[in-house]
């Protein structure tokens, strides 16, 4: 097993303490992960602080041929990538594979996206006041970010936080999901190769509670951006004072079907965006709302479509579903199933462990107040229920704590405006499945899903300062 080393002021630095990291398919040990100290932490902010000045000195070509190479190397080492994922979290291969696509396009959107840097002038003279005065704003990056990345997009969602981050100027202090702290060496490594200046990036792992609220309360770091569950988001918020702060949190997403010229199709989707990665995934399709005339034709398409998923080992090929990420989550899972079927739920397929693994399960009938309905499931189950009016699945997908996004099927354009200014999420996706994203649409939530934008133009604007500038001619 490697013996790795946390990453600070660019030195590769030996830990005082260790953790075995095993494989969430077979639990084998995979490698020897550093758990960072208090000193630790404090070295590497203080790292980050000092290389402030640095990277903000770096012009916008300068920034963006660094993000620019930090692609291309990773496009040249992509296999590689996707057999640490595989490795550390179980993503199966051809999910990973795509996981690693999106961070290359990730890390190119935020090269583009340095050199679009810019303010604007202010037309000062339109005031009383203002007569013989020249005003502009100026961007500046904020300084030293903390980015607190999960395990289930361990390269890409850190993309999002790294990429505009130093499109921006900005340093940043890493905190990786304990499961996958490998991706979060291999982006060091990337970085630190495409001629990062040292200390712009700290890579620091270990345990959430000593290093996550180190970070998230030291005046120096300006943002903390994170990526998480609620109820540590909203600590986070609790914690932060007056720093900036994006919190990526939970999400139920639902999906209505109102009509559909390819049923079928519709049903294939709905599959892909119910048990991609097993459910591990921010906007996994968890509701769905099916016009009563479609239901049963739906379910039996859905039902086919699961039958053909390949449960097995996240480094074969053939493999569409592998290992939650612990066995505590298959528990868990495996509790929220039975409740359901004690409260009157009907299991139309799957519902049993395989292993370390889950199978794809779909439950029909299954209540508003079931666990599975109201909580973010994180694993491959999805709730399908019918529907009488249109009126009521709008207000079946509203009627949740979360806001992500929501999925809305129909050939009726009325309806599909009329789910755009009715639907209370972040995103409405016409004609597709919530779990649609591409990196650099702006992606970000309401209501306990949470505050702040992603997606590298928008989260650029997140992480800089507005400076105004007047001149008196």
């Amino acid at each position: 097993m490697e013996k790795h080393k946390l990453y600070i002021d660019g030195q590769w630095v030996e830990a005082e303490e260790y953790q075995e990291l095993r494989s969430p398919y077979n639990q084998e040990p995979v490698a020897q992960i550093p758990l960072a100290n208090k000193n630790h932490v404090e070295q590497a902010i203080k790292s980050a602080q000092k290389a402030t000045k640095m990277m903000k000195s770096l012009s916008a070509a300068e920034r963006s041929e660094i993000l620019e190479k930090v692609s291309q190397i990773i496009s040249e080492r992509k296999e590689e990538c996707a057999l640490i994922l595989a490795t550390e979290n179980a993503k199966p291969l051809k999910a990973a594979r795509a996981e690693i696509a999106r961070t290359i396009e990730t890390y190119k959107f935020a090269a583009e996206e340095a050199k679009r840097l810019h303010g604007e002038t202010v037309p000062l003279d339109a005031a009383k006041g203002g007569k013989n005065r020249f005003g502009y704003v100026k961007k500046e990056p904020l300084g030293v970010i903390a980015a607190i990345t999960p395990f289930n997009f361990p390269f890409n969602l850190t993309a999002h936080k790294l990429g505009p981050a130093f499109a921006a100027g900005n340093t940043v202090v890493l905190k990786p999901a304990s499961q996958t702290p490998l991706s979060g060496f291999m982006t060091a490594k990337i970085f630190e190769e495409a001629g990062l200046p040292a200390g712009a990036l700290n890579v620091v792992t270990g345990r959430g509670g000593v290093i996550g609220d180190l970070l998230v309360t030291d005046p120096r770091i300006k943002m903390v951006t994170f990526t998480g569950s609620v109820p540590v988001g909203l600590g986070i918020k609790e914690k932060a004072g007056l720093k900036r702060v994006t919190l990526e949190l939970g999400s139920n997403a639902g999906v209505i079907v109102e009509d559909a010229e390819d049923l079928d199709a519709v049903a294939a989707r709905c599959v892909e965006g119910s048990f991609n990665f097993s459910g591990q995934v921010c906007i996994s399709v968890q509701r769905i709302f099916v016009n009563e005339n479609l239901f049963d034709a739906f379910i039996a398409k859905m039902t086919t479509h699961a039958n053909n998923l390949v449960i097995g080992d996240p480094k074969s090929d053939d493999t569409d579903i592998s290992a939650l990420i612990n066995p505590g989550e298959t528990d868990r899972i495996e509790s929220w199933i039975k409740e359901a079927e004690n409260s009157g739920a009907t299991v139309a397929y799957g519902g049993k462990r395989v292993g370390s693994a889950f199978e794809p399960t779909i439950i029909v009938n299954g209540g508003k107040n079931l666990s599975i309905s109201c909580n973010e499931v994180f694993g491959p189950i999805v709730v399908v229920n019918p529907y009488k009016t249109w009126d009521e699945a709008i207000h079946l997908v509203n009627d949740s704590e979360y806001g992500l996004q929501a999925g809305v099927y129909t050939t009726n354009l009325q309806k599909a405006f009329d789910a755009v200014e009715r639907l209370e999420v972040g995103g409405v996706i016409i004609n597709d499945i919530p779990s649609f994203r591409v990196d650099n649409m702006p992606y970000g939530g309401v209501k306990n899903s949470g505050i702040g934008k992603e997606g590298i133009k928008y989260s650029v604007e997140e992480m800089t300062e507005s400076k105004f500038v007047s001149f008196k001619l």
